[in-house]
């Protein structure tokens, strides 16, 4: 049926933090479950999650055509407290819903997906460099 798995108390002394990373550790067991760890090094602030960005401009464009959640929820067919937990960045809405809710705030998908882009990704011109000569802007693969 399957193996069963010791259990262990958590260990709250110092050393616990430096343990090696053997069967049943802790990094062993995020790797099976798809738990991916942020580096410990990263400078500044956690990146916003897709779906805070989302809300956000959710409800910017709301506030810009001057409506109420309400009047939004009613031609979107979703309940007020479900797009204000969405604008709020609370709840991860389906495709169906997203496509009501930016159909009632007059924007497309594709429309949202922009300005969450640019939300995501401030322009900082004095750190990118374009043309032949420039590092790449993301990840590379080099062959063997």
């Amino acid at each position: 049926m399957g193996e069963l798995l010791p259990f262990r108390r958590a260990d709250r002394s110092p050393s616990a933090s430096t343990a090696s990373s053997g069967p049943g550790s802790r990094s062993e067991r995020d790797a099976v479950v798809g738990r991916v760890r942020p580096p410990a090094n990263r400078p500044g602030p956690p990146e916003p999650l897709w779906r805070e960005a989302a809300g956000e401009v959710l409800r910017e464009q709301r506030h810009r055509l001057e409506q109420t959640l309400a009047e939004v929820a009613r031609r979107a067919g979703i309940s007020v407290q479900y797009l204000s937990e969405v604008e709020r960045g609370r709840k991860e809405p389906s495709s169906e819903v997203l496509a009501a809710v930016t159909g009632a705030l007059q924007l497309s998908l594709v429309d949202l997906t922009r300005l969450v882009l640019r939300r995501l990704t401030p322009l900082d011109v004095t750190s990118r460099r374009s043309g032949p000569g420039a590092p790449p802007s993301g990840p590379v693969a080099r062959a063997a």
